[in-house]
């Protein structure tokens, strides 16, 4: 634990918070909403911790306005929310639900009157199930289904929304959404999820060009990236370590920085030519991905540390940190890891790179609202203060990042977990949704306003 007082940061940076749609907003059958793959998925007996779904969450499509004033009580100047594809196109393409365009209009208007800027993310994971029956982002129709949906929500939105993400984590789609399936839609389809990779970039270098003819004048990309340490100094596991790192941080990110997939054949595949390893890929393809971006979005919650896994056509297995401290989800608290991050992601772009934006970082702890009503959430007031000050390391480096947004608000469904973990600086009582500020949201306002104090 720490006193001192965290660095002061750029002028301009983004103090913010995150969510996402269907962890949050709850009313899956009213306004107009479609079914998502998550709703689908939530009905397979077993695949929720808790066997809980996001049908309700917290509430928040009834209960915006009371988040928007959590929002300005905690000074943040962004709110990073996410748009339900289902809610504004319920079958995916086609007709458009002006009620589900009408509620993030009035979001947006609320947000900019309290002084905080949105940056929304257009697909957080909640996909149209009518495009998930079609094959999803296993189809390449998905894409530019994806693009008319950016079109019309960037129509209704872009002349005060200035800054605009993409796609959230489009690894964990592919790997835990497609390859495993221990997330929606739940295929377990080993590396033939691989087309999905290029589908989801495909979509969004389609979705770039749709969001700037409508005027969108900043748009970004959230990756989640875990600098890939090896278990120990042996070849095999250093070379499990370079397979890792491949799939989790430069397969989504080389063809957006550098026009070209790397190196596949770790898994067998790609031989000289890379994209040899992608039998989707089609001309002009590679072209359109690597569209100009303003910036690339950084999730970061911990490393990955790797061994060996001989014969097998992922040659790595995931191995547990030693001596660190957890939090509550099991992972381990490793600020130093996110500096790590961001110093690599310099040294393999360079001058390619555009501005960063730590777009999620924060910790599950085992939260207790007390008898006084008051939540002392001291370890993750520990995490944060930590993952700032490795931030600030990052810029004095000379890494141009421009904005720390929290993961999250308050607690929330947490997707295959449900809500067994609680992720939130606002408790929430899952059963009445009333919300309680825990004392990291008080040591988080106290911060942004000494950052924003002249």
């Amino acid at each position: 634990m720490t006193s001192l007082p965290i660095p002061r940061f750029p002028a301009g940076f983004h103090w913010g918070v995150a969510t996402a749609a269907y962890q949050v907003e709850g009313a899956v059958n009213e306004g107009g909403r479609g079914v998502s793959i998550w709703d689908t998925f939530c009905q397979r007996p077993g695949v929720i911790k808790d066997g809980r779904t996001g049908a309700v969450a917290t509430d928040s499509y009834h209960r915006w306005e009371e988040d928007v004033a959590l929002l300005a009580g905690l000074g943040v100047t962004a709110y990073r929310f996410s748009i339900a594809w289902p809610r504004v196109q319920p079958g995916g393409t086609g007709p458009v639900n002006r009620a589900g365009l009408d509620f993030y209009d009035g979001l947006t208007d609320a947000l900019l009157a309290a002084g905080i800027t949105p940056v929304p993310t257009l697909y957080h994971w909640d996909l149209p199930q009518p495009l998930e029956d079609e094959g999803g982002w296993m189809d390449r129709q998905t894409a530019h289904r994806f693009a008319d949906y950016a079109a019309v929500t960037a129509e209704r939105l872009a002349d005060r929304i200035g800054l605009w993400i993409t796609l959230n984590e489009p690894f964990v789609v592919t790997a835990l959404g497609y390859a495993v399936g221990n997330h929606a839609p739940g295929r377990a389809l080993m590396l033939g999820a691989l087309p999905t990779a290029h589908h989801q970039l495909l979509g969004h270098g389609l979705a770039t060009a749709a969001l700037r003819a409508a005027g969108a004048r900043r748009v970004v990309i959230t990756n989640n990236y875990s600098p890939a340490w090896p278990a120990s100094d042996s070849n095999a596991d250093r070379a499990a370590a370079r397979a890792y790192d491949i799939l989790q941080n430069w397969m989504f990110t080389d063809p957006l920085l550098l026009g070209r997939y790397p190196d596949l054949s770790p898994f067998g595949l790609g031989g000289d030519d890379p994209a040899s390893g992608l039998a989707c890929v089609q001309d002009g393809d590679l072209a359109v991905i690597a569209a100009p971006l303003d910036g690339i979005g950084v999730n970061y919650y911990a490393p990955t540390r790797l061994s060996a896994l001989p014969d097998s056509p992922l040659p790595f297995q995931m191995e547990p940190f030693p001596g660190y401290p957890v939090t509550a989800f099991g992972w381990p608290v490793i600020p130093a890891g996110l500096t790590n991050m961001l110093s690599l992601l310099a040294r393999r772009y360079g001058a390619a790179l555009p501005p960063l934006y730590i777009t999620e970082n924060g910790c599950s702890t085992d939260d207790m609202l007390k008898p006084d009503g008051t939540v002392d959430d001291q370890l993750r007031i520990d995490y944060v203060d930590g993952h700032l000050r490795a931030v600030h390391t990052a810029i004095t480096a000379g890494i141009d990042v421009r904005g720390y947004f929290h993961w999250t608000l308050a607690d929330n469904f947490e997707w295959s977990e449900g809500f067994s973990q609680r992720f939130g600086l606002v408790y929430v009582n899952h059963q009445t949704q009333a919300r309680t500020p825990k004392r990291s949201y008080n040591w988080y306002r106290d911060l942004i306003a000494a950052q924003r104090a002249p």
